[in-house]
């Protein structure tokens, strides 16, 4: 959504600046916020409304979330590793040496995320001084081709759907906008995540066993490319090994509804003081408003994305663990798969390793998470903007 693109208001001599319900309304066309178009005592300068395009959304969608990930592979490799149940045996060897505080005092907060910080550069640094440069960047290439068709397909589905359910069941402009922007998100979240497991199951692997065989030479490398892993996974597991995860995939919907909800709430509170400031006489638009508005939103994405990450980030741990490749007993040769569901992992890793197994890698993962998307956003916010649509 473009803020700049709203009509200026100026109120004719005695009239009242317009309130709060009038200047803001969703938008039968685009399912957006838009000023309303009924303010009564206010001449309006007349500015056609940018027109629908659907496509817009896949392309941009697809910029956005190649952008993003691109800047923030190295923390997405170390989040992956760190969520899988290798990493943790490692990392509760490192803890038993160096323990993190145990008292529940105000204090010790600031200490152990210092410690969780520390960690991660070490860890980082430790990749990079035995696995080099390259290793930083391992799975970038199945990451790029899962994120750009994920991206374009969650925000090509959010942006039409938003607008598509708007003109069915929101004619009048008058219902709760909040209904709308959640079976939006929801669709969007379903669509993606059916439409790209095998892709993120497949980076998901090859990061893993990339890392083992350099710890361990004469175990060598289990895949030898996508390829590969794409055929041993259905030769040992059948079609559905492809869609292992699906289901902690699906509960992941509930982060990106809650980001998107939240990410267009925040808009629309930027939009009504936008709209409030516009309205007054004489007011001129300068560049502080320009980055101001631009600010307003890398931070509603960035403080979107972090809350609803954090709420739901077990979610993600699972998806992992059940995306890593079956255990292979070497005497028997039969293929056992540790993670068999979604429950019985979460259960099993609570057991294993205690509540703090599910958030393993959290730390790395916002450290991503929260500028990547920042980034995406900004970056989809902008691409929209040239091609003269809205969000």
């Amino acid at each position: 959504m473009s803020f700049s693109s709203h009509p200026t208001y100026r109120p004719v001599a005695g009239s009242h600046p317009p309130s709060d319900e009038n200047l803001i309304n969703p938008s039968r066309e685009t399912g957006d916020i838009v000023p309303n178009s009924h303010i009564p005592n206010a001449r309006q300068i007349t500015k056609e409304e940018p027109k629908a395009k659907p496509w817009a959304h896949f392309v941009a969608g697809g910029i956005g979330g190649m952008t993003a990930a691109a800047l923030t592979s190295p923390l997405d490799v170390l989040k992956t590793r760190l969520q899988s149940d290798f990493y943790q045996t490692q990392l509760r060897e490192l803890h038993a040496q160096n323990p993190l505080p145990q008292q529940r005092r105000l204090f010790s907060i600031p200490r152990a995320a210092w410690v969780h910080l520390k960690e991660t550069g070490q860890i980082l640094g430790s990749i990079y001084q035995h696995e080099g440069f390259r290793a930083l960047f391992k799975g970038l290439g199945a990451n790029m081709i899962g994120v750009v068709p994920a991206r374009s397909i969650n925000f090509y589905v959010y942006g039409n759907g938003k607008r598509i359910l708007n003109n069915y069941f929101n004619p009048e402009g008058k219902e709760n906008v909040w209904t709308l922007h959640i079976a939006a998100a929801a669709m969007a979240g379903i669509a993606t995540g059916t439409a790209t497991n095998p892709i993120w199951l497949v980076k998901t692997r090859l990061q893993l066993d990339k890392n083992r065989a350099s710890n361990d030479p004469l175990r060598g490398r289990q895949y030898k490319n996508s390829w590969d892993c794409i055929k041993q996974t259905v030769r040992h597991e059948g079609i559905r090994g492809l869609y292992r995860g699906l289901t902690a995939s699906y509960l992941g919907v509930t982060e990106s509804t809650m980001q998107w909800v939240l990410y267009e709430r925040m808009k629309l509170a930027l939009a009504r003081r936008e709209a409030k400031r516009l309205a007054t006489p004489g007011y001129q638009r300068t560049t502080f408003d320009d980055v101001e508005e631009w600010a307003g939103k890398f931070s509603a994405a960035a403080a979107a994305k972090l809350f609803a990450a954090v709420v739901t980030y077990p979610h993600e741990v699972v998806r992992t663990r059940l995306r890593q490749a079956p255990t292979v007993v070497t005497d028997s040769g039969k293929v056992t798969v540790k993670y068999t569901g979604l429950i019985q992992c979460f259960k099993l890793v609570a057991k294993e390793e205690g509540m703090a197994g599910l958030y393993g890698g959290m730390t790395p993962h916002l450290l991503r998470a929260v500028p990547s998307a920042a980034i995406m956003f900004g970056t989809y916010e902008v691409i929209l903007r040239l091609f003269g649509t809205t969000s």
